[in-house]
């Protein structure tokens, strides 16, 4: 038997909140960075797209290597080498030395939180899961808010490479503390790969949740990669750009112990109507106007739509095939940021041109599509799981 004490949560939501704290730094910094190396901001955009890909792709490669050597130690040494790969980025001169330096970071960083989520998943009861889950989104919330925020504010004061050497250290001193999470049984090698990979592919309902991830991820994600520049583009500046962006983590942290609550009378499907459509609006007021209030407010609604619909996809995630969780919620993080990527490289020329009403009006017409398939393929699967 593991210690009880040394499965501390509060080690997994340390995990999570460095790995997004280092993914939601750069979005504030977009800006910043084009004018300080001489480039259009597409260029930059496509090195935050190379992180999300990289951060995508690596998703079920982690969820094979972390069943076999170990969640906890893939998370500890991830989170160490991604905070290596971070801190190299500082040196970057071009925009070839940073697209580079970003992907190595999200490739690393990306094992962090799905390994805490299939950590949730192997030892939480169902019927906690859903609560845990979003108490999971605790260290998402926090890591979201204060990477907005400080890397605005150190970017606005002192310049982005600073941002760089404060997630390094961050995620150093996050990987000591994680080091003493408890290790959970790890698969043999020799156990076959390909016939849990081959189950996971041919169910109808896991082809059903990727594609929802996908979406979510060009959607809120997309979205909150240009809110920055948006509000930026409205002469502020990048330090009141990202205070604005940094409501999103907050109302994701108090929208997640309300869901938490509420997960053991309400249906995951209606977690998901709810919140794409609360998501939806948040969108559409940001195709309206990116000014101060009408961003601020959409942040809020964008951090509750992320708390209702994206935890109850997440909770499907580790109950849809419970004997492949690893693979399965690997496949859909990759899928989300995956999502992000795409959003990233679509809406990158029209964020160049000041043209937000095409980027988050887009984002407002896929969320709702994933309020209407979401809910369909949610409630069909509860009637019979």
């Amino acid at each position: 038997m593991h210690d009880p004490a040394r499965i501390d949560p509060r080690r997994l939501q340390l995990a999570s909140f460095i790995c997004v704290f280092d993914r939601f730094a750069m979005p504030p910094m977009l800006v910043a960075i084009a004018h300080d190396l001489g480039v259009p901001l597409t260029q930059i955009v496509g090195a935050a797209g190379a992180y999300f890909l990289a951060y995508g792709l690596m998703q079920p490669i982690w969820g094979v290597v972390s069943t076999r050597i170990g969640l906890a130690t893939t998370m500890r040494w991830c989170i160490l080498l991604g905070s290596t790969a971070t801190l190299a980025t500082t040196f970057a001169q071009d925009v070839t030395a940073l697209t580079i330096g970003r992907a190595v970071a999200g490739g690393l960083f990306s094992a962090g939180f799905p390994a805490a989520l299939i950590y949730v998943g192997a030892t939480v009861p169902p019927q906690r899961r859903q609560r845990e889950v979003t108490n999971l989104m605790t260290g998402v919330a926090v890591g979201t808010a204060m990477a907005t925020a400080v890397a605005g504010g150190v970017t606005y004061a002192i310049g982005w490479r600073w941002v760089f050497v404060l997630t390094a250290g961050l995620g150093t001193l996050s990987a000591v503390y994680v080091w003493r999470l408890a290790e959970l049984p790890r698969m043999p090698w020799r156990d076959p790969l390909l016939a849990p990979l081959r189950r996971v592919l041919t169910r109808p309902a896991v082809w059903a949740l990727l594609a929802l991830a996908v979406l979510d991820g060009m959607s809120i994600l997309g979205a909150l990669t240009f809110l920055p520049t948006a509000v930026e583009s409205t002469g502020r500046n990048t330090a009141t750009a990202a205070a604005i962006t940094a409501l999103y983590g907050v109302a994701v942290l108090v929208a997640a112990r309300a869901v938490g609550r509420l997960s053991s009378r309400v249906p995951g499907s209606r977690f998901i109507v709810v919140g794409a459509l609360i998501g939806a609006a948040g969108c559409g007021l940001l195709a309206w106007s990116v000014g101060l209030v009408a961003a601020g407010t959409a942040c809020v609604l964008l951090g509750i739509a992320w708390a209702s619909m994206h935890s109850s996809l997440q909770t499907w995630a580790t109950e849809v095939m419970p004997a492949e969780r690893g693979l399965t919620v690997s496949f859909f993080a990759g899928s989300l940021f995956a999502g992000s990527a795409v959003a990233a490289a679509l809406g990158g020329p029209f964020a160049e041109e000041h043209d937000f009403t095409m980027v988050f009006g887009a984002a407002a017409a896929v969320l709702v599509t994933i309020s209407v398939s979401g809910y369909i393929a949610r409630a069909r699967w509860e009637r019979h799981r």
